[in-house]
């Protein structure tokens, strides 16, 4: 399965915004771009630039590959709507997403790698596709030969750790360890500071 395996902490550097939990002490204390020359080549940031700059930071927010962003963005176009909110609504109906917003992982890489080692169920059948996306009405639980490992019974530490606020659209049972999935995520409710408009104009050039 193909995967961004590059230093979280310098993409979260790049892109100005923490996209991993142990990125925010880094960013406190180091500013600006990575590379031994990154302060001379910041300057006034074309709309190119802008819009490359968008598509980046929520692709790698959200985990995927460039091919990857790309086809689901050409989905959201072709769908009725705003295709730059039927984006944000697709990243957010991802599996591996899913159990990151409900709490269950720290991180949307850590989420991945739980669905991908089979932890999880989607309406009582084993699913280790990260890419996977839910709709209203799913349930999502964890395996029972899961719920004995380490990670699932010290799960209320880790839920405890989480800074997901609750959305409308997903509820997390952490006693049933299971996920239930209500409704359609609300623009709103995306991660904050994402101009999906400037995605949208990238792929329109």
């Amino acid at each position: 399965m193909a995967r961004d395996t590059s230093p979280i902490v310098k993409q979260s550097r790049r892109e100005g915004v923490a996209l991993h939990p142990k990125a925010h002490k880094i960013l406190a204390r180091k500013s600006g771009i990575p590379g031994e020359h990154a302060h001379g080549r910041q300057g006034k940031q074309s709309m190119y630039s802008q819009q490359l700059r968008e598509k980046q930071k929520v692709r790698r927010m959200y985990g995927l590959l460039e091919k990857q962003f790309a086809k689901l963005m050409n989905e959201a176009t072709r769908k009725p709507g705003l295709s730059g909110e039927n984006l944000l609504r697709f990243l957010e109906l991802r599996l591996d997403n899913v159990v990151y917003r409900a709490g269950f992982a720290t991180s949307r890489r850590q989420a991945r790698q739980l669905v991908s080692h089979g932890h999880f169920e989607l309406n009582g059948r084993r699913v280790d596709i990260p890419s996977i996306r839910v709709k209203a009405g799913d349930v999502i639980t964890v395996r029972p030969k899961s719920t004995k490992s380490g990670y699932f019974t010290a799960i209320n530490d880790i839920f405890g750790n989480t800074t997901q606020a609750p959305l409308s659209w997903l509820k997390g049972d952490i006693k049933k360890l299971k996920i239930e999935i209500t409704s359609e995520p609300k623009r709103e409710e995306a991660e904050a500071g994402i101009n999906e408009q400037l995605i949208v104009e990238y792929y329109s050039r």
